[in-house]
């Protein structure tokens, strides 16, 4: 675990609860490099910056942000807005690349639909339309191409998104490690949703939709990189019944969605905070994590809060909505263990604060490294 991400905070508080004055000035210190826009200074890229941490953020909020300068852009969600003939659409687009392609609960091709519908679904968009593209390597085996063209199909069928348009490349041995899929997604912004970041609140809780760090866990056990006797599979699934139900029960008082992906809860918490200028406390205890997952998170020195999800989102609520958003979510195939597991705060401004198990608190911060290549 790279050390600033793990920051711990053990200064004693006064009587009335407020910092240390030690713990004051580390957190005045985090807070003040936090404030910064992140700046794209790398000679060369790396895995990291396909990981998700910091190196991601200083990436897309450093060069690509900056360069193509839109309005949808700079709210850095899950997927663009646009409007066309007084219909307001959502559109996204994702590559995906794990190794390998077949993995305990899924494979590629259900990635490639469910992690484009799900980004449309954190917006409050309904999964309309999706276009297709394949990028194959010379030599792969026709049963495989076509087990994951089914996939493709079977798991949009079920998602009721169409496949509307496509393409297909094939490139040189070696160089695609089997195959990669590229999706673009086209939603209809349903008339419930106003999500955003900055309709954040202090007092606001969070909550998580199910346990986890399965995806990514799934993943390591696929690639034989630990021993381990366990059956951990994939979350991988449409998160847009979830959502739907938390529109109907939740009403006005849903704020912002977030699908933990590629670095896990921590940056999706990390984002929002940073992005709402608010800061956000969670109840280490109160995390849903199966023991499996813990049991391997633990082994290879890994927070299960930086591990990637596919199928499990993190969802801002007024509190007065709270108890009903987590009851109807409790009620959606794959959200029973949904969870209260903290609440957005005043300050720090834009960092997350973790109340440990032992009583202790630390500052969650995003990866720096890259310690779960491919994963999505």
């Amino acid at each position: 675990m790279p050390s600033d991400a793990r920051t711990s905070l053990r200064g004693r508080k006064s009587e009335t609860g407020s910092p240390s004055e030690r713990e004051a000035k580390v957190l005045g210190i985090i807070e003040t490099q936090r404030s910064k826009r992140p700046k794209f200074r790398d000679e060369r890229i790396t895995m990291a910056h396909g990981a998700g941490g910091k190196a991601t953020g200083s990436l897309v909020e450093g060069l690509l942000v900056p360069a193509f300068s839109s309005p949808a852009l700079d709210a850095l969600a899950d997927a663009g807005m646009v409007r066309v003939g007084g219909a307001d659409l959502a559109l996204t687009t994702d590559s995906f690349v794990v190794k390998p392609i077949r993995f305990p609960g899924g494979s590629i091709g259900e990635l490639a639909v469910n992690g484009t519908v799900n980004d449309l679904a954190m917006v409050g968009a309904r999964p309309v339309a999706l276009s297709l593209s394949l990028i194959l390597e010379e030599g792969l085996p026709s049963d495989v191409l076509r087990a994951e063209v089914e996939a493709i199909a079977r798991t949009a069928a079920v998602a009721e998104v169409a496949i509307v348009a496509g393409d297909t490349k094939v490139v040189e041995r070696g160089h695609a490690d089997q195959m990669y899929v590229c999706t673009t997604g086209l939603g209809h912004v349903d008339a419930r949703a106003a999500l955003s970041p900055s309709a954040l609140r202090p007092g606001d809780k969070l909550i998580v939709s199910g346990p986890i760090g399965e995806h990514g866990t799934a993943i390591m056990l696929a690639r034989g990189e630990f021993d381990l006797d366990a059956t951990i599979e994939s979350d991988t699934r449409s998160l847009w019944p979830a959502v739907d139900v938390l529109l109907q029960h939740a009403g006005g008082g849903l704020r912002c969605l977030r699908d933990a992906t590629r670095g896990g809860v921590a940056s999706v918490l990390n984002e929002l905070a940073r992005a709402s200028g608010v800061a956000m406390l969670v109840r280490e205890a109160a995390v849903p994590v199966d023991p499996a997952v813990a049991g391997a998170t633990e082994l290879l020195g890994i927070d299960p809060m930086h591990v990637a999800n596919e199928g499990v989102f993190v969802a801002a609520v007024a509190p007065e909505w709270a108890g009903a958003a987590l009851a109807a979510l409790r009620a959606v195939a794959g959200a029973e263990r949904a969870a209260e597991i903290g609440e957005v705060r005043t300050s720090p401004t834009g960092m997350v604060l973790v109340e440990t198990a032992f009583g202790g608190r630390r500052v969650m911060d995003q990866l720096v490294g890259d310690p779960l290549p491919r994963i999505c």
